[in-house]
């Protein structure tokens, strides 16, 4: 289904959401739930120099029927944004010329310290926790990011 044919319909809260970690190396992939109650980390897509990962994520929007791209946005302790903030503005801008979606911004502040926290608790080896920290990460924005505009 179309997110045009969804939103004419009114059911456009009811499609999937897909929430994205974007680093210097990796892009963390999570997919929300049809209702937007839950998020679950869906896989870790390697950042090229051809940009491939642009087509990787067309998939996805397809295969899942996204509705809505949340990318997390580092701001610096204080709330400012620096250059590495800088930089996911741009992909979430290109994401939105390119796929013509909304693109949401989401304070990802500690994510990733939160998923590796959670990871080393659970005793995951560090070879571990480097494949799948990232995909975590993105699921915790996701997760917040549902959370905060839940209409449950």
């Amino acid at each position: 289904m179309s997110y045009r044919f969804a939103q004419a319909l009114g059911w456009e809260s009811m499609m999937k959401k897909l929430g994205l970690d974007y680093g210097d190396r990796r892009i963390g992939v999570a997919v929300s739930d049809a209702f937007g109650w839950t998020a679950q980390g869906l896989e870790v897509l390697e950042r090229r120099r051809d940009e491939g990962e642009f087509a990787r994520i067309a998939e996805l929007v397809q295969e899942h029927e996204i509705s809505e791209i949340v990318v997390g946005l580092p701001k610096n302790m204080n709330g400012t944004v620096g250059p590495r903030g800088e930089l996911c503005i741009a992909f979430a801008d290109r994401l939105r010329g390119e796929l013509n979606l909304p693109v949401h911004l989401w304070d990802e502040r500690l994510t990733t310290m939160a998923a590796e926290r959670t990871l080393i608790e659970a005793d995951v080896s560090r070879k571990k926790r480097k494949q799948v920290v990232d995909k975590m990460a993105a699921s915790l924005i996701l997760q917040n990011y549902l959370d905060a505009n839940s209409t449950r």
